[in-house]
């Protein structure tokens, strides 16, 4: 029979019991974690890593004084309670090139000033703290709180990234090794120490585009900090999950410090906190359901139920005939306008049509699909149950954007409810009559649509 101390058993318990002990509350976070031990065979340099769900610990934690133990759970738990890993996965989705080693410094800066208060523990020499990194970066002066109030990771990150565009071959080449880091986090980390592969993704990211003057000064100030993250797909679940994770993290974080008060890891509610987001597939599938659900509609053949129970009267005077209702027999339509001058990665545009495909064949309802920039240049009819395929439509535009005829295009074809993809840069002088869903990249998140629902694709 195994020992069940022994299955549960790691490099980081005393750790976490003084963690438990001084802040039984934000303390706590770290039993909601998994923990595992590397071999003794593996990087001697390794001390400890995430990648967003595990905390891994090297054979060289366990020569550390149990403070400095301590603040390295305390850090490692609060990247996954943050839910750093997963947004550097989906950061790189919006902007394609994001560097790893600048991503985990500002990342480990906000950890860092928010455990930076505490005696029990104790932070390695070189950490940087997010108070110094603005001010030897940004040249922007902040106490530590207020600086913690106002800055999350990706616009910490979006601040200090300011590598040399030239130095990367156009959108394609981002793109690409996106992919290629995507691929390769597919496959996990295999049998490879995990420090090993965020140290190649870090390597990869910055040979693409040279360091400007902050993200040079950012580099200097954690080059003597170990890389702590390594993101990779198995961390990041279905957009649905990952709502639920953030929210649930939120949640802990949020009652862990009402319930430490003073004794709080947290020096104060961090501007950081994993943010609840409903995933844009799921609202898609809402108001897309409610557009093309069937209406009923007026029959003079038959009585409403009403009537019937009344036997057409009221008291003793004859009332007139009401008529009932039916399932309408007109198909729903959705009418799909594709602004081809618009940027959007081809990856979000084939979930977008992954999504749309499913939405038509659970409403069996027939689509118009309507391409164009300043003016129409291709329109297709997909009958209720023939399969859409976005890849295989040709695309040919590339020129200026005016929704106007689109939209008067779509009209013509009477549809239930439209969806626009687009970067939202142009005008849109008709309003139609039905509804009209305009989907955007995020970084048009901020962009005004001119009437109807702004979606944001992320």
């Amino acid at each position: 029979m195994p020992d069940t101390a022994a299955l549960y058993s790691h490099r980081g318990t005393r750790a976490i019991q003084r963690m438990v002990e001084f802040a039984p509350s934000t303390g706590g976070l770290a039993l909601w974690v998994r923990h595992q031990d590397l071999p003794a065979e593996s990087d001697a340099a390794t001390i400890a890593v995430t990648d967003g769900t595990t905390v891994f610990y090297g054979a060289a934690f366990d020569k550390l004084p149990l403070a400095e133990q301590t603040g390295l759970v305390a850090h490692e738990v609060l990247h996954i309670a943050l839910r750093h890993p997963q947004r550097f996965v989906e950061l790189q989705r919006v902007i394609g090139d994001v560097d790893l080693e600048l991503y985990t410094i500002c990342a480990d800066a906000i950890v860092n000033s928010t455990l930076a208060h505490l005696s029990w523990l104790k932070l390695p020499a070189m950490s940087v703290m997010l108070e110094q990194l603005l001010v030897q970066a940004l040249k922007r002066e902040q106490a530590p709180e207020a600086a913690l109030l106002e800055w999350d990771v990706e616009k910490l990150y979006r601040a200090i990234d300011d590598r040399d565009e030239t130095a990367n071959n156009g959108k394609q080449k981002s793109r690409d090794a996106s992919r290629s880091g995507s691929e390769a986090d597919d496959a996990g980390s295999g049998g490879r120490n995990p420090s090993q592969s965020q140290s190649d993704s870090a390597k990869e990211s910055t040979e693409q585009r040279a360091d400007g003057a902050r993200s040079a000064k950012v580099r200097q100030l954690g080059a003597g900090g170990a890389r702590d993250l390594i993101p990779n797909a198995e961390s990041q679940s279905a957009p649905e999950a990952e709502a639920e994770h953030a929210r649930d993290w939120s949640e802990r974080i949020l009652r862990g410090h009402a319930g430490d008060g003073a004794f709080s890891m947290l020096r104060t509610l961090i501007a950081d906190l994993p943010r609840t987001r409903t995933p844009w597939a799921q609202v898609l599938r809402v108001q897309l359901a409610r557009g093309l659900a069937r209406k009923p509609a007026l029959t003079w053949s038959r009585p409403a139920r009403s009537y019937i129970a009344n036997q057409g009267r009221s008291g003793r005077h004859r009332m007139p005939f009401e008529p009932g209702f039916q399932a309408t027999k007109n198909e729903p339509r959705l009418a799909l306008i594709i602004d081809v001058s618009g940027s959007i990665d081809d990856r979000l545009i084939e979930r977008f049509a992954n999504e749309i495909e499913t939405i038509l064949r659970r409403q069996e309802a027939g689509l118009v699909l309507i391409i164009g920039d300043e003016r129409v240049r291709q329109v297709e009819w997909f009958e209720p149950g023939r399969r859409f395929v976005l890849g295989e439509i040709s695309f040919s535009g590339g020129g200026g954007t005016d929704f106007t005829p689109l939209l008067a295009e779509a009209d013509r074809h009477k549809p239930d409810i439209a969806v626009v993809l687009t970067d939202l840069e142009g005008p849109a002088d008709f309003k139609p009559r039905w509804p009209v869903i305009w989907a955007v990249p995020e970084t048009q998140s901020q962009a005004a649509q001119p009437f109807g629902r702004l979606l944001t694709l992320n």
